[in-house]
């Protein structure tokens, strides 16, 4: 019988969870996602050594001879992140994800001005930003930037979205497509009820399947795509989503577990549904995102972590700086 990942690959499409080159070459996904943390991760390890060290010598080089080593660490991340993205696309057939900087996420003028400059830096390249995906944080600023950047042909994808309310917003925003926090969602509800949850009753579990459901009832082109996943359970329960971004450690327990897996989300069974159409404004989705004190908490949780990320990766980058040759040297 086949492994479960690959029964999963025949209704999903599976992305890596994962900045780790080897883990990507192993597993062959589609697409790959990235965020501060996993940047950060990979940055420390010493097979990606030379990828770091390039790009602070460059940003150095540019930032010119007055700039402190902090400064020249501040204005590094967004172009390691994009010297990582090159590198996954060059291992994977699809897209990949880069994420604007989680301490803008209330700041609209700055997630665009952000997120233009990610794709400048694919642009110069040669990438396709067709085969580039924004990252930015599903609050109703981060959304509003996304429908700007959307017209301007600059593909979004929602992170930290917990909630019905984030996701209706975002769908009318015409992005490309939002990664509801599945395992986030379950651990909040752990700790706030003291009791454990399986299969289809895992909150996160079921805050996935009512937007999919939801987005297929009323014909929305963004597309679901599960991530943040704590067990190989909360993954089979929503084998059909349109994509799932998982993490090695999980893709190598499918790969290595055998037996049925039946297709839990079909958008057939969701056109028959009896679902309600909402309309989101900002006061709705003010007042809906105060009354789910899941998605309140989780949220900002989550961009407090990913900024704190970012502010630890340029600790590193600085004292990383202080060991590595001038680009002068560098040049002889």
């Amino acid at each position: 019988m086949a492994s479960l990942l690959e029964q999963l690959r025949a209704y999903t499409t599976v992305v890596s969870d994962t900045g780790d080159f080897n883990a990507i070459k192993q597993f062959r996904p589609q697409d790959a996602t990235t965020n501060p943390s996993l940047i950060a991760a990979a940055a420390e390890k010493p097979e990606y050594a030379s990828v770091v060290d390039d790009v602070l010598k460059q940003v150095r080089k540019d930032a010119g001879p007055s700039a402190s080593d902090k400064d020249v660490a501040a204005k590094s991340f967004r172009p390691l992140e994009v010297a990582f993205g090159r590198k996954i696309l060059e291992i994977i057939p699809g897209r990949v994800s880069t994420e604007v900087d989680a301490r803008l996420s209330y700041d609209v003028d700055g997630s665009i001005a952000e997120a233009r400059a990610i794709i400048a830096l694919y642009d110069k390249a040669g990438v396709s930003r067709d085969r580039i995906l924004v990252k930015l944080a599903s609050t109703w600023e981060g959304i509003k930037a996304a429908e700007i950047l959307e017209k301007e042909g600059i593909h979004c994808n929602m992170t930290l979205l917990f909630g019905l309310h984030q996701a209706v917003a975002a769908a009318d925003a015409g992005v490309t497509l939002i990664s509801p926090f599945v395992g986030r969602i379950l651990d909040w509800y752990k700790k706030d009820t003291g009791k454990d949850y399986v299969g289809a009753d895992d909150p996160g579990v079921e805050s996935v399947t009512t937007i999919y459901n939801y987005y297929k009832k009323f014909g929305y082109k963004t597309v679901v795509m599960g991530a943040s996943f704590r067990n190989i359970g909360e993954i089979t329960e929503l084998a059909g989503c349109d994509l799932l971004t998982i993490a090695p450690k999980l893709l190598t327990e499918l790969e290595s577990t055998q037996g049925p897996l039946p297709r839990k989300l079909d958008p057939a069974n969701s056109a028959k549904m009896d679902i309600k159409k909402l309309t989101i404004d900002k006061a709705t989705f003010d007042k809906m995102h105060a009354e789910d004190r899941m998605a309140h908490d989780k949220l900002k949780e989550g961009i407090e972590g990913f900024s704190k990320a970012i502010e630890d990766l340029e600790k590193v980058l600085e004292q990383r700086l202080s060991t590595i040759s001038e680009p002068a040297a560098a040049a002889r």
